[in-house]
């Protein structure tokens, strides 16, 4: 399932990504005909799935990156939302929400096994939710290969 449409920005620590999907009448996520608001939780993490597919294929960005996100890249890791706080919801819905949405999440910090995010969900310049979520990164080949133990 996805639900983006595009990504308008990104680099090394944010991204931007549009989507018109939450106006679908086949939205998987809409239930007895509404899209709730706190559905925008899984905009914003599929805008940083983007994100962290996109930093992870980037050689020509690692000049641009810190040592730290340099570092933790493994490009076949999966990452897991584990956590989302502080969120807070400006709208009920977001199938009444005019005009695309722009999922945006910015890495606060991380390593090899976990990212921080800030998030937020926009229609134009309004804020329908903003939040913060960990990510747990499972290491992938790329960290069994240099030493790492199964899970």
């Amino acid at each position: 399932m996805c639900l983006l449409d595009g990504v308008v920005s990104w680099d090394a620590t944010r991204i931007r990504c549009r989507s018109a999907s939450h106006l679908s009448y086949d939205n998987p996520l809409r239930a007895h005909g509404r899209l709730g608001a706190a559905c925008g939780i899984e905009y914003a993490a599929q805008a940083m799935a983007v994100h962290g597919a996109l930093v992870a294929a980037s050689a020509p960005l690692a000049s641009s990156m810190t040592h730290e996100v340099r570092e933790s890249i493994d490009t076949t890791a999966v990452g897991y939302l584990a956590s989302v706080r502080n969120v807070a919801l400006h709208v009920l819905r977001l199938d009444d929400v005019a005009g695309e949405l722009v999922a945006s999440a910015e890495r606060v910090t991380g390593n090899a096994r976990s990212v921080l995010y800030e998030f937020g969900l926009w229609s134009e310049a309004r804020a329908l939710l903003t939040g913060r979520a960990s990510i747990v990164i499972e290491p992938g080949m790329a960290g069994l290969l240099a030493g790492g133990a199964p899970r």
